[in-house]
């Protein structure tokens, strides 16, 4: 597409196929299929009732637990591809260390957001009996909101508005950007940042409303 339209959207072919390579790299830090939380899984065993009582926080437990597992994937998952992408392909490296900082926070940020997304369809199996439709509805949303079937970039008029204004763009084509120079920092760090509070905040409301009623399938 990018040798038919050279410079489309501002990317060149070098661009493009860089951000192949990031969106696969993003897969396991980001969970941008689903899943990662046993939260799910701990409310259908009874096990919830326990985490509830203790006397650390449940969604920062859980945030700090995903955060290590993020890490763990960053280095196992993300960077062979990346490395062979660039020795076979070639791809964009940032000069700047800056632009290397930059992408570093990006990253923890889409993997909060992330986190705080998954966190809340988790949650929801202290209400509904099947949690597998939201997790199938999220799965959707994320591959196609996110820039992961294709740069947000891409979608024209207010689709493409809509699509980079939404929180799943944090996960995917943020960081990106960030990473090939195509945004301002402080604005890309500013949004992702922005979309963590916001998903946290709701996970934090929707943790306190499960403390005051809640079914436990387990027993």
């Amino acid at each position: 597409m990018w040798e038919a339209r050279p410079g489309l959207a501002g990317y060149d072919v070098t661009d493009a196929v860089t951000f192949c390579f990031l969106t696969q790299a993003f897969i396991g830090p980001m969970e941008v299929f689903g899943g990662g939380l046993q939260l799910a899984q701990r409310v259908r065993t009874g096990d919830i009732a326990l985490d509830l009582v203790r006397p650390a926080s449940l969604q920062l437990w859980t945030l700090a637990d995903d955060l290590g597992r993020a890490a763990f994937l960053f280095f196992v998952r993300s960077i062979p591809p990346a490395v062979v992408g660039a020795l076979v392909f070639g791809i964009h490296v940032p000069a700047s260390p800056v632009t290397w900082a930059a992408f570093l926070v990006s990253m923890v940020l889409g993997v909060t957001v992330s986190f705080g997304l998954r966190y809340l369809v988790a949650l929801s199996s202290c209400w509904v009996v099947d949690d597998r439709g939201l997790q199938s509805l999220s799965l959707v949303m994320t591959t196609f909101f996110s820039g992961m079937v294709l740069p947000l970039i891409l979608f024209p008029g207010w689709l493409g508005t809509l699509a980079q204004a939404l929180p799943w763009a944090a996960m995917v084509q943020v960081p990106a950007d960030v990473y090939l120079g195509k945004r301002d920092i402080l604005g890309a760090l500013a949004f992702q940042a922005m979309w963590a509070a916001v998903v946290l905040g709701a996970g934090a409301l929707a943790t306190r409303s499960a403390r005051h009623k809640v079914v436990i399938q387990g027993g």
